[in-house]
């Protein structure tokens, strides 16, 4: 898998699911962490993901810490409304994990503080707009990548 799309406790299902459709569209392995703010049952969740669900790779971790224990040693990149360098500036390779926080804060400031260093943001280019939808935000980050990667 060229990629890992990390959510860290995702609130909303029609993301999520639009997300795993996206993980499965650009071969892309797609790692939940606990908790969520929805069931993975969720009709929204099939719904946006469609009948492709099923297919998708797919890794469920009970928290943070769990993911980290799992993935040492990963090379890993955090995005954040508050990151000083864009996703431009990302070295993308094979393997690499892009890591999204939740909806409503985004990563936590444990997170962002720990991993300043692979810290990166998406410009915005208007005053009237705080943030992108994730599903949106993943989507800029992963074909980025891609197109980094062939």
């Amino acid at each position: 898998m060229p990629l890992h799309i990390v959510l860290f406790e995702p609130e909303i299902p029609n993301n999520t699911g639009n997300i795993g459709r996206l993980s499965l569209a650009s071969g892309s392995h797609l790692h939940l962490v606990k908790p969520f703010g929805f069931e993975l049952s969720d009709k929204r969740v099939k719904r946006a993901g469609l009948d492709y669900w099923q297919h998708i790779t797919l890794t469920i971790y009970e928290n943070i810490d769990e993911f980290y224990n799992k993935n040492k040693g990963k090379d890993m990149v955090y995005f954040s409304s508050h990151g000083e360098k864009t996703h431009y500036e990302i070295e993308y390779k094979d393997d690499l994990f892009l890591i999204f926080g939740k909806e409503s804060k985004g990563l936590s400031k444990e997170v962002t503080d720990a991993n300043k260093e692979h810290l990166y943001k998406i410009p915005l280019y208007s005053e009237h707009i705080r943030s992108l939808n994730l599903a949106n935000a993943v989507s800029i980050a992963v074909y980025e990548g891609l197109k980094h990667l062939k």
